[in-house]
């Protein structure tokens, strides 16, 4: 087994990084502040290929891996969440679904562009009253020749505001005998007559990302929007949280390093009693945890990425992998805090808001008790996954970068 990085991905790693450095980092406290996303964000993230890194050349994108985009939310996260958040929604949860679930004529009307930046993709799923229980979605989809009539209100949708596209899923047959059958996926183009939106404030973090709200009402899009069969919706859903949820595993990871670095340097240069207070062994206590977390929430996303290149299912793998470091980093920054002390609990240091960031990881894209709910039916023979109608393709470089 090979845990080398190629010389193309410590290229992306290099890249990603010096961006976020140079151009973000020294800002986005005042974005935090202001709860409001950079402007020059996304469209930056376009010019340098982040936004279409792992999808095909023929399809706009940069032809990398799927290691290539755990690498690159590591890196974005490193910094702030928000940048790993446009990652996971618009890559992981819309883009990555019409590639594995798109038709050739869908992958060039709304993949292309997004791979190239030109547009943004966000996912509706979460509803005001449907979160973790996806068969309790009201929204709905009624079939009329040949376009359907939408209505629904989507909750807590990031880049809401932001996004030209949604993969929006909507119940076309209430009556259906198991009501995961009953849902159907489309694409919706957000600035048709009868869809509304507006941003979400007031967050405990993430709060120089973009979340928000989308209603329908009575909204036609072409019979020709839906992705994959009528009835695949709960599906292609959760496939597409299979990709969402290894980009938050990743980033999760550079939270941990985050949290790590700033205690390290904080420790070296903070004197008490005497002496500097990483000379104390609760301290040395905290900060080999944070060792331990990274490593290991490091190995469980590669093993993701590497299994999707190799066209692998990976449910099972990437819940881990999920649960796992957004725990970690959750308790990461908690410790990150209490190393800075006073210092920590101000936004002067940015502890304070990697805890605020955190925080929000345990909950979206299956909240902690989800993904124990998960591995638990995975070990007692309860779950297992049924083969699906298309997978995610594997990586093949002599392809995807021609």
């Amino acid at each position: 087994m090979d845990f080398a990085l190629s010389q193309e991905h410590r290229m992306i790693q290099l890249m990603v990084r010096d961006f976020v450095q140079r151009e973000v980092a020294p800002v986005i406290k005042q974005y935090d502040r202001a709860q409001e996303m950079a402007p020059f964000i996304l469209p930056r993230m376009g010019e340098l290929g982040i936004l279409g890194i792992n999808l095909p050349v023929q399809y706009g994108g940069q032809g990398m891996d799927y290691i290539s985009l755990g690498l690159a939310c590591e890196e974005l996260e490193v910094v702030d969440t928000s940048l790993r958040v446009v990652m996971s929604v618009h890559m992981g949860l819309n883009s990555m679904g019409i590639l594995q679930w798109g038709t050739e004529e869908q992958k060039q009307h709304f993949l292309a562009p997004q791979a190239r930046g030109e547009k943004i993709g966000c996912f509706g799923l979460t509803e005001p009253g449907a979160g973790s229980d996806v068969i309790a979605i009201q929204s709905t989809a009624r079939r009329e020749a040949d376009e359907y009539i939408l209505n629904g209100e989507k909750m807590w949708i990031s880049l809401a505001t932001k996004a030209h596209h949604c993969l929006w899923v909507a119940r076309t047959d209430p009556a259906a005998a198991d009501p995961h059958e009953g849902l159907t996926a489309f694409m919706v183009e957000l600035d048709r007559p009868g869809v509304q939106r507006g941003d979400i404030h007031g967050k405990l973090g993430v709060r120089a990302g973009s979340t928000g709200w989308i209603s329908l009402q009575d909204v036609h899009i072409p019979a020709a929007n839906r992705l994959g069969e009528e009835g695949e919706g709960f599906k292609i859903a959760m496939t597409c949280l299979d990709n969402g949820r290894y980009t938050v595993a990743a980033g999760a990871t550079g939270l941990i390093r985050a949290c790590l670095e700033a205690s390290t340097r904080y420790a070296n240069e903070r004197r008490a009693f005497g002496r500097e207070i990483a000379k104390f062994q609760l301290i040395q206590h905290k900060i080999a945890s944070m060792v331990q977390s990274y490593e290991a929430a490091r190995l469980l996303y590669l093993r993701v990425g590497w299994m999707k290149n190799q066209g692998l299912r990976n449910t099972r793998e990437t819940s881990l992998a999920k649960w796992f470091a957004t725990d970690a980093s959750f308790q990461a920054a908690s410790e990150a805090i209490q190393i800075h002390g006073a210092y920590g609990y101000s936004d002067e240091y940015d502890v304070e808001r990697y805890l605020r960031n955190a925080k929000g990881a345990v909950i979206y894209e299956g909240t902690s008790e989800i993904h124990q709910l998960i591995q638990a039916g995975y070990a007692l023979g309860y779950r297992q996954d049924a083969p699906l109608r298309c997978e995610l393709p594997a990586y093949d470089a002599e392809q995807w970068q021609q």
